[in-house]
């Protein structure tokens, strides 16, 4: 985005002028753009609900995709939602202030998932999954109710990559969250933008832009999560090894049904070995001439 000229978006006024953030941007810029093209996200004309936590990756996340759009490369309408959960001392007027004063179109959304979550939760359980369910329930409506066809997300490659070895440790499963799927009812697109993007970059951008950041308050008071135990392992092996958690999410694009175990998805019992006379009869022919 040209930041001096009069049309750029309040999202990035004040913007640092500094190499180091203008390469940051323009890099963040580029994987997402990569991501919406490589997954085949854009439907010209269509209607995009971005989900907004008031986190860093959700800031990132709606300025980026504003970018996108004011370069002609996003031909889509954004809808910025925030889905007030009524956790104790959530910050209710920062996002809709902050939104106002960004002129971003929005909706807000109040929903006390919070208190049904504390009933049904055993003591000493996590909260994640059923909060989780409860929250995509009421984006998936609010999308059908503002005639959105993809609820967007701000999920990065860190919360991918966190995501596999949690299934791979816990779940006895070779999965993740993909950048595209379509929902159980079939009617909605999820989209995960951010997907190629890591988490240091979304922090530091929003960092630097000042975005006013909400903390969850409800996953971050539970001590122990195995999300976390994952992240630090990762964080672990990051700091042994430089650039293992790109190699790891490169790993995740080339995948090789052949080379795994699982049958479903690779047809070993139909495998067949080549008939040995056609082997020796095509070593012995005489190679042609070009």
């Amino acid at each position: 985005m040209l930041d001096d000229s009069d049309d750029i978006h309040p999202l990035f006024h004040g913007a640092p002028s500094t190499t180091e953030f203008k390469k940051l941007r323009k890099r963040i810029v580029r994987h997402t753009r990569e991501a919406i093209e490589q997954y085949g996200m854009i439907e010209r004309g269509a209607r995009w609900l971005v989900c907004l936590s008031g986190g860093k990756d959700s800031y990132t996340l709606l300025a980026i995709l504003y970018e996108l759009k004011w370069r002609g490369l996003l031909p889509v309408d954004l809808l910025a939602c925030n889905l007030d959960q009524g956790q104790p001392g959530f910050p209710a007027t920062v996002l809709p202030a902050f939104l106002e004063k960004m002129q971003v179109p929005h909706r807000i959304e109040y929903q006390d998932t919070y208190s049904i979550v504390m009933d049904k939760v055993p003591e000493g359980r996590t909260f994640c999954a059923l909060c989780s369910r409860l929250r995509r329930g009421n984006l998936y409506r609010i999308a059908r109710e503002e005639g959105c066809s993809a609820v967007v997300l701000g999920h990065h490659r860190d919360d991918i990559l966190e995501t596999f070895f949690m299934n791979l440790f816990h779940g006895s499963r070779l999965a993740t969250m993909p950048p595209k799927l379509v929902n159980e009812e079939g009617d909605l697109f999820v989209y995960r933008p951010l997907a190629h993007v890591a988490e240091a970059d979304c922090e530091k951008f929003a960092t630097a832009m000042n975005y006013p950041i909400i903390p969850c308050d409800l996953c971050g008071s539970q001590d122990g999560l195995q999300r976390q135990q994952v992240k630090m392992l990762l964080d672990q092996w990051e700091s042994n090894h430089p650039g293992r958690r790109q190699k790891m999410f490169r790993a995740l694009m080339n995948t090789r049904p052949s080379h795994l175990l699982d049958p479903k998805i690779f047809d070993f019992a139909g495998l067949m070995r080549s008939d040995p006379d056609e082997i020796i009869e095509k070593s012995n022919e005489i190679p042609s001439l070009r």
